[in-house]
């Protein structure tokens, strides 16, 4: 732990999570759940977007996180997430560069037309950057997706998206449904095991 941080060694661990995005911040808290409390990079005073310009969602994942240690000094994770193949790394701005997750899904589904082999998988990324490491967890869904949006929970491509072995989109599942098979929870869980494990050293 860092004298500058001295949440690793707090009964609360505080830690710093690349997004601004609420829906992403409440899916993440979730999984780690009331001993770790996550911090934004604009309450830590970065109110600018934070550069994701790698071909890799690995790439992406480490810039992010280096950018934000940059500025604050703190430790913290990032992640990026993208179905593989086509919008892969692009997935945020499929259809434009504003994160316009509607716009986005009828772009795809657009795309799908007529296509009949909609197996899909969705990749997440962290990086995670304590003291002079960087450690880096995936999660893998494998799903397929569907032809027409269904379901309000969630956000991005939530609602056309299907996972292996359920017969509902992530849309369509409570909170703790979709945190219990899903890629960012899949990811998440393995940063919380590792910073358990760091903890009880």
């Amino acid at each position: 732990a860092t004298a500058r941080n001295p949440a690793l060694n707090a009964s609360l661990m505080k830690i710093v999570f690349a997004t601004n995005n609420a829906h992403k911040l409440a899916e993440v808290q979730a999984v780690l759940g009331d001993a770790y409390e996550l911090v934004t990079p604009r309450m830590c005073g970065v109110e600018e977007e934070i550069p994701e310009n790698q071909p890799t969602l690995e790439g992406n994942a480490s810039e992010k996180s280096h950018y934000l240690r940059a500025c604050t000094g703190l430790d913290c994770f990032a992640d990026d997430t993208g179905l593989d193949g086509a919008p892969g790394v692009h997935s945020a701005r499929y259809a434009s560069d504003g994160h316009d997750f509607a716009a986005n899904n009828r772009l795809l589904l657009r795309n799908l037309e007529g296509v009949a082999n909609r197996r899909a998988r969705f990749r997440t990324v962290i990086s995670l950057l304590v003291g002079d490491e960087e450690h880096l967890f995936e999660g893998v869904v494998e799903g397929r997706i569907v032809e027409r949006e269904s379901g309000a929970e969630g956000f991005g491509y939530d609602p056309l998206f299907v996972p292996d072995g359920c017969d509902r989109t992530f849309a369509e599942m409570s909170p703790d449904e979709k945190n219990a098979v899903s890629h960012r929870g899949r990811a998440v869980r393995k940063l919380v095991a590792f910073l358990r494990a760091r903890g009880e050293k």
